[in-house]
């Protein structure tokens, strides 16, 4: 049994709302105690200086893509979680967005055995598990979102039932589903199944073929541009359709502009049960950030004017938007050496989000930190209707340890992600995770 004294760790709980120093003592993987100081420890326990840390629970990533199966030199199950680690979270959630889509129960299963297979490796003593993360030789749990319809393609829904018992944490397409026909029948469906399921509200016919949020620097860079309402009145039907049937697991996927967060938060205070999220990056950029025309900012939905930042910000705060989600999508250099306009949309996060939102959040004073670690770990399980504990003794130890004085250089080298699509690549960053335990 390994045994770890944490001596004057800055411990963040959300949970109970506290931000204080302490001791904290781990054993055997659970919390074993939490005290302003501890002295009753034996001879075998290893102690740690961990002034100038911060421990708090893992972080949960409500979706991220997943390369396997079908584009593995994207992105394979074993980097992403390697990635996933490395960035402090604990339990990230896979879009059904690989070949095969996952809507299946047999792809379920097949991606649940590869996981596992990845753990006894790793418990084999295989040193590539990690790689050069070495302070953490563990994996995250992984959580799988099943299809809406086969093959991602809007037109036949899946065997909802069969998914749900096969293990998937919800439901999601991760794609503008318009057919209201479709998503009010799903929605039905899936109430007696007491599963999440996500939406991303979008009006593909308003976006046309626009890669840039509409305004001044849309038309400065010449680039197509999307109207907000592309997003707010598929949000707004969405809500229709949410106070007509009645489910109470519906997520909203990838809120980016401030007039969604107005819609959000009159649906809530009129007592609809809806969760919503919006991405790292659209908390940290906005357009201004285009006119490098680097295609890693080319994301769906598009970043923000800077008024939708402030909204965004303002919403996260606040609790109208209840997570921030990492959104990671890896494309090989090859997918993203394009036209702006013509590159995937998409950009890598798993390893880069927790120190950015910190540095550029939590170090100017705009959020506490319990508001940051809190939508990044709380809020998000609670939108999968899962659990996170309190930081307290007797408790399972799914926690992250992180330095965020470290400084680091986002290169290839230096990520465990397979891919390495960020505005941030070559960049110093402050702030690295040490280590997980879950």
């Amino acid at each position: 049994m390994t045994t770890e004294l944490l001596q004057q760790v800055r411990v963040i709980d959300p949970v109970s709302g506290t931000d204080q120093l302490a001791d904290v003592l781990i054993a055997d993987g659970h919390i074993q105690a939490l005290a302003a100081h501890i002295t009753d420890i034996n001879s075998e326990t290893q102690i740690r200086d961990c002034r100038g840390l911060v421990l708090g629970p893992g972080l949960v990533d409500l979706y991220s893509h997943s390369g396997e199966p079908g584009f593995e030199e994207r992105e394979t199950l074993l980097s992403l979680l390697q990635a996933a680690a490395a960035g402090g979270f604990t339990r990230v959630s896979i879009l059904p967005s690989t070949s095969p889509a996952i809507d299946n129960p047999a792809l379920v299963a097949q991606l649940q055995k590869n996981r596992r297979g990845q753990e006894e490796a790793k418990a084999r003593g295989c040193g590539e598990v990690i790689n050069s993360f070495s302070a953490s030789s563990l994996l995250p749990r992984l959580h799988i979102w099943g299809a809406i319809t086969l093959d991602l393609a809007g037109k036949q829904l899946t065997e909802l039932a069969d998914l749900a018992a096969a293990g998937v944490v919800g439901f999601t397409d991760g794609q503008p589903r318009e057919n209201l026909g479709l998503v009010r029948r799903v929605l039905e469906y899936l109430l007696p199944l007491g599963k999440p399921v996500a939406f991303w509200p979008c009006d593909q016919q308003l976006a046309a073929n626009g890669v840039m949020r509409e305004g001044s620097d849309a038309i400065r860079l010449g680039l197509p541009p999307i109207p907000q309402s592309a997003e707010t009145s598929a949000i707004a039907a969405l809500l229709e359709l949410v106070a007509a049937t009645g489910n109470s697991h519906v997520h909203i996927m990838r809120v980016s502009t401030a007039r969604s967060v107005e819609l959000i938060a009159s649906a809530k205070a009129a007592g609809l049960p809806i969760t919503a999220s919006t991405t790292w990056m659209h908390l940290l950029l906005d357009t201004k950030a285009v006119k490098s025309y680097n295609t890693s900012l080319h994301l769906e939905p598009p970043l923000g004017n800077p008024s939708d930042v402030v909204a965004l910000r303002e919403g996260v705060r606040r609790g109208i938007i209840d997570a921030i989600a990492i959104d990671h999508a890896p494309y090989t250099y090859e997918e993203k050496v394009q036209a702006f306009a013509e590159a995937p949309p998409g950009a890598i996060g798993l390893e880069l989000a927790l120190p950015l939102l910190w540095q550029h959040l939590v170090e100017t004073g705009e959020f506490t930190a319990l508001e940051l670690w809190g939508a990044l770990s709380t809020r998000p399980a609670e939108c999968l209707t899962q659990k996170v504990s309190a930081l307290e003794p007797n408790q399972k130890a799914e926690l992250v340890l992180f330095d965020p004085q470290q400084n680091w250089k986002v290169e290839r080298k230096n990520l465990h992600t397979l891919s390495s699509n960020t505005p941030w690549l070559g960049q110093q960053l402050q702030g690295r995770v040490v280590q997980i335990w879950c």
